[in-house]
């Protein structure tokens, strides 16, 4: 992480975040004084080295915001008086989007296990299962022997049994209970019970009048600042509750040759610094799945047979008001192979 402050008729700060960086190379390419360079982005990816990917010369950094305006991930940010840029109307705006409808979400977590960047926040609270069944159990003491195949047999772990006997008569030493928090009177305690100690109830189905229906109540959100518009949340969704507007247009694929192959089974570069978890090794090559893809190009750069043709036929950064931004962030951003 880095901060470069300059202070003039303006005070303005360009800070930058490890954490939101993927190390695609965005920021570097549209740079007009070269002031910033990227780390040995394989090599961090892969923990051998502990370094940001980004670095930036603060003697030839302008504090343009021109890098900052350009990352789509929010990895820099330039302030001007403390005010981030991306908030001012003069300034370009990227028209991404991860959003999540939360009168359609079921709070199933789906979304939760697969985002590739943990950018999701999730929390779910079931209800109480002693609310939803009704029953009755009853152990006769004087009837057990302690066996314990209840206590084995129960698919909810609500019997608890002390077996210890100090000799064939003594049973004071035995004890068995039932949670009735863990119960629900399924009557498999009953059916294997030798001695017919157990006595069993289940009368939810005679009360489900009475029972009022689950409540599942949750929250899910996506922290936009660590999303990297990947598209898994919203592909594997369920319920459609998800929308996701990638920030470019294209396509990425392999061009081999007879001196350059893909070596992905001892290689896989490619898959170790993609931050979208996009690219699986399928009979030894790196296959990338546009579904899942961002575009960024963090895996051209890593590419060390340099194979991997990346083509952006349009980007989702909107309100460029220079001329002179414009046709930097076009040649830069809009790679058409």
């Amino acid at each position: 992480m880095f901060n470069i402050e300059r202070e003039g008729s303006e005070h303005r700060k360009l800070s930058y975040s490890d954490v939101n960086c993927v190390g695609c190379g965005i920021c570097t390419n549209v740079c007009p004084t070269s002031s910033l360079r990227l780390g040995p982005v394989v090599p961090i990816a892969r923990g051998l080295i502990e370094m940001d990917l980004l670095s930036c010369n603060g003697d030839s950094c302008v504090l343009c915001g021109l890098c900052s305006v350009a990352c789509p991930f929010d990895a820099l940010t330039l302030t001007i008086d403390d005010e981030s840029v991306k908030d001012l109307d003069i300034y370009p705006i990227w028209e991404t989007e991860s959003k999540i409808d939360d009168d359609e979400c079921v709070y199933c977590g789906r979304c939760y296990s697969v985002c590739p960047r943990d950018s999701i926040l999730f929390e779910r609270k079931l209800p109480n299962p002693v609310d939803l069944v009704r029953g009755e159990i009853e152990i006769n003491k004087d009837k057990c022997i302690y066996c314990s195949f209840c206590a084995d047999m129960c698919p909810v772990g609500a019997i608890t049994i002390k077996n210890i006997p100090t000799s064939s008569n003594d049973l004071l030493n035995n004890s068995i209970e039932v949670d009735l928090s863990k119960c629900v009177f399924c009557g498999v305690c009953k059916r294997v019970c030798q001695e017919d100690a157990i006595k069993q109830i289940c009368s939810t189905c005679m009360l489900r009048e009475e029972i009022e229906p689950p409540k599942i109540v949750g929250k899910t959100f996506i922290s936009e600042g660590s999303c990297v518009n990947c598209s898994w949340c919203s592909e594997i969704c369920p319920v459609d509750a998800i929308s996701i507007t990638k920030p470019f247009d294209g396509n990425l694929e392999l061009s081999e040759t007879e001196e350059k192959i893909c070596k992905g089974d001892s290689c896989h570069a490619c898959q170790d610094v993609c931050p979208c978890n996009a690219i699986e090794i399928v009979d030894g090559k790196a296959v990338t799945n546009l579904d899942f893809c961002n575009l960024c190009g963090a895996c051209i750069g890593a590419c060390p047979q340099n194979i991997r043709i990346l083509s952006r036929t349009s980007m989702k950064l909107n309100n460029i008001n220079s001329k002179s931004w414009e046709d930097i962030l076009n040649s830069s951003l809009i790679v058409e192979k």
